[in-house]
């Protein structure tokens, strides 16, 4: 049994910089330096649009639509809750705030599901050139759940096109934390 061939990057896949918008996945309590990047970033490209999304794993996608939005619902729907509108307020608000001074447009997505395929869609979606994540903050326990997950920017270099920009948010010291 064949499988079919997953299109892999190449020169003709790769999505103009100029001109071409960025998309951001952003959590709740992320640091601004993640939009506070983005919008440099954004800005040293003369302005082009961003997309931040938060995709919500405790939700499931129910339809994709051709703007990269999502219709989604509760994973169990016996138990519907409704704290994600919550969440969503409190990610627009940081977003409004920290963005006060970006100049060019910006938008907020709330998506579903495993970040790195929303993520994944909603670039597709808006014609990205490009996508930005903050890299995961360096604890013991992250550090084991990673190594054996992976991390979001780590699965989006493995399982699409565009480019990943990881924006540190944490660094560890080689001298002191490696034994060799």
């Amino acid at each position: 049994m064949a499988f079919p061939r997953v299109p892999q990057p190449a020169p003709e896949r790769m999505v103009p910089i100029p001109g071409h918008p960025l998309v951001v996945g952003v959590v709740p309590g992320q640091p601004e330096l993640v939009a506070l990047t983005a919008s440099a970033w954004a800005s040293a490209l003369g302005g082009v649009p961003l997309y931040f999304a938060y995709a919500d794993q405790a939700r499931i996608v129910d339809e994709e639509y051709a703007d990269g939005t999502v219709r989604h619902s509760d994973l169990d729907p016996d138990q519907a809750d409704d704290s994600w509108q919550a969440r969503e307020r409190e990610i627009r608000a940081f977003l409004a705030d920290v963005l006060k001074d970006h100049v060019g447009p910006w938008e907020f997505r709330y998506l579903a599901g495993r970040a790195d395929r929303a993520l994944t869609h909603l670039a597709r979606a808006v014609n990205a050139s490009a996508i930005i994540v903050g890299g995961k903050r360096v604890l013991s326990v992250e550090r084991l759940r990673e190594l054996a997950a992976g991390s979001v920017g780590l699965h989006l270099a493995r399982h699409q096109h565009r480019p990943v920009i990881v924006v540190p948010l944490t660094v560890v010291d080689w001298k002191a934390s490696a034994p060799w």
